[in-house]
Order: structure tokens, then sequence, then C-alpha cells
């Protein structure tokens, strides 16, 4: 994405108000898309790439980049080791972490924290009272509730998730900005950054590169987490492919992405069933029971982190209200695809992606 976009045709190249009927808005938002785009269209490609790769918080960290100099592996080297240690300062999966740390005695007391980790429990509160609860970090038992019933072969009875949701929620935690330290109100709170973390760490690890003067490169982690900086390969940034929720062997389109991140949430391959219903494994935080208006949600913004909790929280609120957000914010685009009212082709709601950087695959789309 450009580092600075209109405020008109080129941010917000689908206008009209926010509506209460999804379907409704969905088709007046892809017609938009389908007749301003340029009849012939060029899908970008990429080009040669140096890749360099690490393993940490479960998944594949990677970052890539133009060949060039060999002075920038040495530095995406440096950026990819710095994972390990923003893993072990904010993973609850390890006793002795700094995160499970915090869990295990801010009840008893406010907790002074690493400035890092104060950091990115702030912002995910901040994102939990934006979003009115789509995002919320205090989730993790109604998560490990779903995780431990359906290993016993059945879905959680509603007064087990009723039990959780009595110790979930962004007021039970206490903030003090001046001492960065957090206080619990009860034993059973916690706090987990499942939905943030990878982002997090991107930004950190990019804001690195961006130090040691790398210009252009791409960042992801597992994939679904992305961040961009300058322009690969001729282009006007990175292109970086969209599946298709229903068919995720096929790519759905290629948006071109340039200083900014990118993020997706979707059930379309996590989910289960169970007496023949559907789950998927988003929650919504304020029920405790799967979420499964949208397949998938895709959102760009000026970070990994923001994009990474907020194409949750996207996933949960609905289009009505993501759109909402969008409006508010700016900075902020969308691409939001529910599940087709008939047929196999889809129907997304575009909010703030110029047309230029965005490339879809017309077979595929409802006109």
């Amino acid at each position: 994405m450009p580092e600075k976009k209109s405020e008109s045709n080129r941010r917000d190249f689908l206008t009209g108000r926010v509506i209460k009927q999804a379907a409704e808005q969905a088709g007046e938002n892809l017609a938009d898309y389908l007749s301003n785009a340029t009849e012939e269209i060029t899908v970008p490609s990429g080009g040669s790439t140096i890749r360099l790769s690490t393993r940490a918080m479960a998944t594949e960290f990677a970052v890539v980049m133009n060949p060039g100099r060999s002075q920038q592996v040495i530095q995406a080297s440096d950026a990819l080791d710095m994972l390990h240690e923003l893993e072990q300062l904010m993973t609850v999966y390890r006793s002795n972490s700094e995160m499970s740390r915090v869990n295990a005695e801010a009840a008893a007391g406010p907790v002074s924290i690493d400035s890092r980790l104060f950091e990115v429990l702030d912002q995910s509160r901040q994102i939990c009272l934006d979003t009115e609860g789509g995002f919320d970090p205090s989730s993790g038992p109604l998560i490990a509730l779903w995780q431990d019933r359906r290993r016993l072969g059945r879905i959680p009875t509603q007064t087990e998730i009723d039990s959780c949701l009595a110790h979930t929620g962004i007021d039970q935690f206490e903030f003090d900005h001046t001492n960065q330290t957090i206080h619990y109100r009860f034993p059973e709170n916690e706090l987990n950054l499942g939905g943030i973390g990878k982002g997090y760490a991107l930004d950190v690890a990019g804001q690195f590169l961006k130090e040691q003067k790398l210009e252009n490169w791409l960042f992801y982690g597992g994939f679904s987490s992305i961040l961009a900086r300058g322009s690969h390969n001729q282009l006007q940034g990175w292109p970086v492919g969209i599946k298709n929720p229903l068919f995720t062997s096929q790519r759905l389109g290629t948006i071109l992405l340039k200083n900014y991140a990118m993020s997706t949430s979707g059930s379309s391959v996590q989910h289960f069933r169970h007496e023949g219903k559907r789950y998927g494994h988003i929650l919504d935080p304020r029920t405790g029971w799967p979420v499964s208006e949208l397949l998938s949600v895709t959102v760009i913004a000026p970070s990994a982190a923001l994009a990474d909790a907020l194409s949750t929280a996207f996933y949960v609120i609905g289009i009505e209200k993501a759109l909402e957000y969008c409006e508010n914010h700016s900075e902020v685009g969308t691409i939001l695809i529910p599940a087709p009212t008939q047929g196999r082709k889809l129907s997304p709601v575009i909010r703030g992606i110029p047309n230029e950087f965005l490339f879809l695959d017309r077979d595929q789309l409802l006109s």
C-alpha cells in the first residue's frame, strides 16, 4: 500500500453509508469494484528473491528480500533471531515466560512487567475497546475450554461457557500506564496474546530492519500475518495472494502491499463437526460460541499487530460493524467475504483498498 493516500477515490473508492443488509452491501460494493476496475487487468507477479526463515511461536517466520548486497542477509538473520526472545516474552505455553509470570502473580497485586510486553498488552486492551469486545486478549480460557471439550468428543455446555465468561472481559484488568503494571481482579483471569503476538513480533523485527536501512522486504509469520516495506519486481509493492476461502487451493486475487501489514482470518480450514453441525475455531469472546457469518476476513493496516487483531475482530463483529470501524479509521482497509447465498461464486465486501492495488479473479466473483 502507498505511504500516503488521499481522502477520496484512492482511499475510499467504495463509497456509501454502512447499511444494515449485509447481502445488499456486498452486492453494491462488488459492483462498484467491478465497474471501477480496468478492463484489461495484468495480475502482478513476483520475481527472484532471497528468503531466510526460522520457526517460532509454533509457526514459520520468513524474510523475503530482493537480490542485493550480502549485508542484508546478516540483517535479516538478526531480525529473525529477535523472534525467539519475543516468543519467550509473550508465550503462555512456557511456565518461565514473562506472560506466564504475569498470569500467575497479577491477581495478588499490581505486577511490573517488561515494557515491550506492557506495550502489546495495552494495544490489545485498546483494540478490544475499539471493537466492542470483538477482539479480547482475555478470552484464552474460552479457547482452552473448547479445545478440551473437543478432545472429549463434545461441545461445552452453556454452564461451562458461562463459568469462563465470568472471568473474561478487559474490564477485569487494571492497567497502570504510569508505573507500567497490571492487576487482575480474579485468580481465574488470564491474558493471552495468541491473536496479536505474531503481528507484534513482525512489527518489532520490521522496525529493526528499517533502522538497518533495509528498504525492500516482506516479512511474514505463519502465512496469515504479513508486513511489507518497499517494492519488488518493479511493482508498486509486494504481490501477496488472497486465497478463495471455499477452495483454498485457488487464488482469489492478489494485493500489492507496500509499507503496510496484512492479516487474514477464517474458519475454512480450522473447524470441526459435532452431531452434524459445523463449528469454526474463532469464538465470539462476548458469547463464548463460534461465529460463522463470514468465510474469511482480510485486513490491511499500518502495523502487523493491528492487522492481526482486527482480522479476528472483524470476523467476530460482522460486516456492518467492521465497515463502521473502517469508516472511523481511514488507515484500515478490509476484504470481507460472506458465504455465498447461491452457487459457488463469491461477493466480497471491500473497503479502503484502492483499485490499483487489488486484483481479483472476476471468474470467481458473482457479478
